[in-house]
């Protein structure tokens, strides 16, 4: 699963001019890792993300949240933020890139699992 999820991730966030001209090709794909480590561990995780995920599930929670712009998507924003500002030092220019296009991203990762 998780390598379906980074070929997302890579697809996704792959070629935006304010995320590849900001980072060495070594950082991208370990950026591109740590998406995809992130969107592994909430989807194997439901009560990271919100204690009522447990009985409707993490996906269906995570489809609400993009859809209605809920403060699951923003923990998971947060989250995610934080750990690439402190593991690789990412300028606000390029969290703030990545940041726009999560929820997009979320939006697929759902609908890939949906279908599964």
């Amino acid at each position: 699963m998780l390598d379906e999820i980074l070929n997302m991730v890579k697809e996704h966030l792959g070629g935006h001019p304010d995320i590849a001209g900001a980072i060495t090709p070594e950082q991208e794909n370990a950026v591109h890792t740590e998406i995809a480590n992130h969107l592994s561990n909430i989807a194997s995780n439901p009560a990271a993300t919100a204690p009522q995920a447990q009985s409707t599930g993490i996906l269906g929670q995570l489809e609400n949240a993009v859809a209605n712009g809920g403060t699951a998507v923003s923990a998971i924003e947060g989250g995610l933020i934080s750990s690439l500002t402190s593991k690789f030092g990412l300028p606000p220019s390029v969290t703030g890139a990545i940041s726009g296009m999560l929820p997009g991203l979320l939006q697929k990762f759902t609908q890939k699992n949906a279908q599964q």
